[in-house]
């Protein structure tokens, strides 16, 4: 029998999602108006979604070293989990320096880092034996 994730896994998962699209979001602000406000705005985003997924990440970790993982595509879940948040560490370094300096790299790490936790997404609520959780 197939379980479905717990709903408190569930609801930092999804709740990362919308951090990385605000991170998104106000680094294309920032790419086309220059208002340092936005990287800033941005730099709190990242801190919010590496909470998130970081809890998100441990709660899989948990779930991998117990009993109730189940090996069926949920290590690539737990890869890929890994990846959007170790980007999301990297683009905040970049946020951290110079304001000019943090473009264009920080909006292509945003991207890639909002596609990264959109498969996590997919992949986190997917069932194999009932389809969509």
């Amino acid at each position: 029998m197939q379980r479905t994730i717990h709903p408190l896994h569930a609801m930092l998962l999804a709740g990362s999602f919308p951090l990385f699209l605000g991170v998104l979001l106000t680094d294309l602000a920032y790419f086309h108006s220059y208002e340092v406000q936005w990287k800033n705005f941005a730099s709190w985003l990242i801190v919010g979604a590496l909470l998130f997924s970081g809890l998100t990440l441990l709660w899989a970790l948990l779930a991998a070293a117990g009993t109730r993982w189940h090996a069926s595509g949920r290590t690539i879940y737990l890869l890929v989990l890994a990846a959007a948040w170790i980007l999301g560490l990297l683009n905040a370094f970049v946020h951290a320096g110079d304001a000019w300096g943090s473009m264009p790299q920080g909006l292509v790490i945003a991207v890639i880092d909002t596609a990264l936790i959109m498969v996590a997404l997919g992949l986190g609520f997917y069932s194999p034996a009932r389809g969509v959780a």
